[in-house]
Formats: structure tokens, sequence, C-alpha cells
């Protein structure tokens, strides 16, 4: 058996609000941002009924980091200042690097049915903060799917091995080192997966129940569990049905950590001008 990471902090998703009234799980994000290094915020969007969703998320600024969009289910269009216009529908994943300035927004193409899916934030090193803007988009079929009798692995980025085999993702961002998978587990089935010592290490169980580490700590639907520094992550489904997880791993740019609504910047001036900039129309020149 491999050193195993230990659970450190367990966080409940809490419901909340965003864009035009669209109900969402906040699961992380906000305060305390530093223990999550390069991570800064995780959603988690979805319901059966479209007056939850279908306000969307209308015209709004970002600087200075990434968003990543990985749909479930249902279809949401993406509109931006520079005239980009993509669907992201279910099983797609949208990783935007906003860079200087996007103003974009994201609105449901569909009046009814199920819309479910993640978005999480990632942070850009103070270098490439004020970089042009670009996007890369992963289609359902084209991210790599790993298939065991005991589990299923969707590898949206990064690369891990296991079981001697190198499970490699879609998506290689060169300014972020990420992990970014999707693990479904059958009941009893488990798993370690090696990550680098270095590297902050979350899972958030979306369906189902596991138990994670050495201590064998249970970590119901809708909680993320934050791991130490050292060792392979351990997953193990404790549940009677398929278990569901998120597991993101990422190298900390340890970096300071300004953050203002939409803007994420590495000094209270530089939001101050990312705030003066959008006002005066120029925040995307």
């Amino acid at each position: 058996m491999n050193n195993l990471r230990g659970v450190v902090e367990q966080i409940r998703a809490k419901p909340a609000s965003d864009g035009d009234g669209v109900k969402l799980l906040r699961v992380f994000g906000g305060q305390g941002p530093e223990r999550f290094d390069p991570f800064l915020m995780l959603d988690e969007f979805g319901s059966q009924q479209a007056s939850d969703y279908i306000g969307g998320f209308p015209s709004h600024p970002h600087r200075g980091f990434q968003t990543v969009t990985y749909m479930l289910q249902g279809k949401m269009e993406h509109k931006d200042h520079m005239g980009n216009i993509g669907l992201i529908d279910g099983g797609d994943v949208q990783w935007m690097n906003a860079g200087s300035g996007v103003i974009h927004s994201e609105m449901p193409r569909q009046t009814e049915g199920k819309m479910r899916g993640f978005q999480l934030w990632v942070n850009l090193p103070a270098e490439k903060k004020m970089a042009p803007a670009d996007y890369k988009e992963g289609k359902a079929q084209d991210i790599p799917v790993y298939q065991h009798p005991d589990y299923c692995i969707k590898a949206i980025a990064g690369s891990v091995e296991l079981e001697g085999e190198q499970l490699k993702g879609y998506f290689a961002i060169e300014d972020t080192d990420v992990l970014f998978l999707d693990i479904h587990l059958q009941p009893q089935a488990k798993l370690e997966l090696p990550v680098p010592e270095a590297y902050h290490s979350l899972v958030y169980t979306y369906e189902g129940e596991v138990s994670l580490g050495a201590a064998e700590v249970q970590a119901q639907s809708q909680t993320l569990s934050r791991f130490d520094g050292a060792g392979a992550v351990a997953i193990e489904n404790t549940a009677q049905e398929i278990s569901r997880v998120l597991l993101l791993a990422g190298k900390p740019l340890k970096q300071p950590i300004v953050q203002y609504g939409p803007f994420v910047m590495n000094t209270v001036a530089e939001i101050e001008q990312a705030i003066a900039d959008y006002q005066a129309g120029q925040l995307t020149a």
C-alpha cells in the first residue's frame, strides 16, 4: 500500500445564488483561499426546475484567473465581447483563460429539463494575469474515459499513474499543473491515486458516500474533503450504489491572492486598476 494522505478539512456545500437568480451549491470559495491554492472556487449547479436556472449568467467581467465549466446535463451557451460563441453540452468542458479581461455571458439553451454541472475557478500566476484571453474546448466524445470493472474515470485534465497505466487527461494547461478527474466507483470499489507531494488535493463527493485516506474518513454527498500534502489519495465507495466524486489536485502558486468579485489579482492596487479599467470600458483592451 502506498503512503496515504490524510483528510485535514471537510466542508459541506452551501446553497447560494449567482447570476440572474441561478440556484447553486457553493462548495468552497472566498475565505482562506490559500489552503486551496491554485484553486479559488468550486460551484455545483443543478436542478430539474427551469426557474432555478433559466436566468443564467448575463454579461459580466473576469480578470486574472481561469474558469472551468464542466456540464453533466443540459446546454449552456457562452458569448463574449470578442465575438466568440460556443455551446457547452452534456459531458463537455470549457476551459476559459480570462487573462487581462473577458466580458461574457453564460445562458441556458433549454427551457425545461435538468441542467447540472460544475464551475471551477483556477488561479493564474502573476506574470500571466494580464496575458490575452483564450479558450480551450473539450467535447464529451473527445475526453478520455478509463474503464475498469470497479470504476470509471473521466480524465479532464492532467495525468496520473494508476495500476501501472498512465491516465492522461484531455487538457494540459501550461500555466497551472492541474489534475481534474471525474471518478465513478462501483459499490465497495477502492482505488489509490498518487499525487505529487507538493500538490494540494481535494475530493468533492457529489453522489453517494465514500471513505478517504488511511483513517477512512467518511464523506457524504455534497462534501468537499481537503488532504494533507504527502502520499496517495485513497477513495473507497461505502454506499450501496455507484458513488461519484471529483478529484482536484494542483501545484500551489504560493502568491498573494486578492479577490474582488470577478477579479483575482495579487495586490489591492491591481484590483483597483481592474475596477477602473472596467468602468472606463478598457478592461479588455
